[in-house]
């Protein structure tokens, strides 16, 4: 009979045969109930360790395999009493941080944080630990049994090198309003951002306030995205995200943006619009230029002044053009002899 050594399955508190999803399932609540972070008595630090090498090896498929035709002599390498088959040369012991591993199975999460931080001391040992975590989507296999790198000599299997597998959110975007005047001059925006970032023992999180300042050069079009790289939230497995600030027109006032021409609706009567008119446009930067017109003022007509627009964004020194939109208002009501000397003066077609 082969001596088995450490029952991985009765550290788990799960039965031989126990599916993946019950062994990742095992090892939450386990792992959650004797985190020395929480669990304060003595040995929990040595069974949170047993613990993690219990995950390690039967969430592997091939490290379960030789455990369960071996135990854990045949699994470390001892060999089998009584001379019967083995597997080989492989050897295997736990060098992985089961902090880490830890930090690993929750995807850098800290569930204490969320819902055992308002308690003081310890986790309540008879609270049911799995199903926070399946209310907010974070149970089942979309969590734990990430694959790690392992290495020998013999069928690429050997002893343990626990690796933390990190990846890159994708970029966190902000939209950044900015006024036609900004825009027009150039400005400097300071935008405070809060981020998490690791502390030095590599595992746990600290939640800080960065000041990002956003150089807005003259005449950037909306749209234009400014990044700063790796400024997001840090975790022991996420890369910092980067941060991108994308460019939005604040609605103006007076004027619409047009690329680089600004429009401006002047408001004219049904008798200026027939009669020739002369209207006072404002500008940008606080002046006021005179159009004139002695045209009849044909629906959609509009004039161009010239260089009152916004600089262009690859040739600043020059600007688009300021373009006075007329919109004609008609009377509510005309008198009958109104009516009539209309009728006399303007033409049928």
């Amino acid at each position: 009979m082969v001596k088995m050594g450490k029952d991985y399955y009765d550290i788990l508190g799960i039965k031989k045969g126990a599916s993946e999803d019950d062994i990742k399932k095992a090892y939450r609540k386990q792992a959650l109930r004797f985190h020395p972070d929480k669990n304060k008595s003595a040995g929990a630090e040595e069974k949170f360790k047993e613990i993690a090498e219990a995950y390690d090896v039967l969430s592997d498929p091939k490290k379960k395999d030789i455990y369960d035709r071996y135990g854990e002599e045949g699994l470390k390498g001892g060999g089998i009493p009584g001379g019967g088959g083995g597997p080989g040369n492989f050897s295997y012991s736990f060098q992985g941080d089961p902090h880490v591993i830890f930090a690993e199975f929750f995807g850098g999460r800290n569930p204490f944080e969320q819902f055992f931080g308002g308690r003081n001391g310890g986790m309540d040992e008879d609270m049911d630990t799995e199903d926070p975590f399946a209310r907010f989507g974070m149970g089942g296999g979309g969590i734990g049994g990430f694959p790690r790198s392992f290495s020998s000599g013999m069928g690429g299997m050997g002893p343990h090198t626990s690796v933390v597998k990190k990846h890159q959110d994708p970029p966190v975007v902000h939209d950044l309003q900015v006024t036609l005047e900004e825009v027009l001059s150039g400005c400097t925006k300071r935008m405070k951002i809060s981020r998490k970032r690791l502390n030095p023992d590599g595992r746990s999180v600290r939640v800080e306030d960065k000041i990002l300042e956003v150089q807005i050069k003259k005449g950037w079009k909306e749209g234009t995205k400014i990044t700063f790289p790796k400024e997001g939230d840090e975790t022991p497995t996420v890369i910092p995200a980067d941060v991108v600030f994308v460019l939005k027109d604040k609605p103006h006032p007076v004027f619409k943006r047009d690329g680089s021409d600004i429009v401006y609706t002047a408001k004219i009567s049904l008798r200026d619009a027939l009669c020739g008119c002369t209207v006072n446009a404002p500008t940008l930067d606080g002046r006021t230029v005179t159009v004139s017109t002695t045209d009849i003022v044909q629906p959609g007509m509009k004039r161009r002044i010239s260089g009152e627009g916004l600089p262009y964004p690859k040739r600043p020194d020059r600007r688009g053009d300021l373009l006075v939109e007329y919109e004609v208002k008609f009377p509510e009501r005309l008198s009958q002899s109104a009516r009539d000397t209309i009728a006399q003066v303007l033409p049928r077609s």
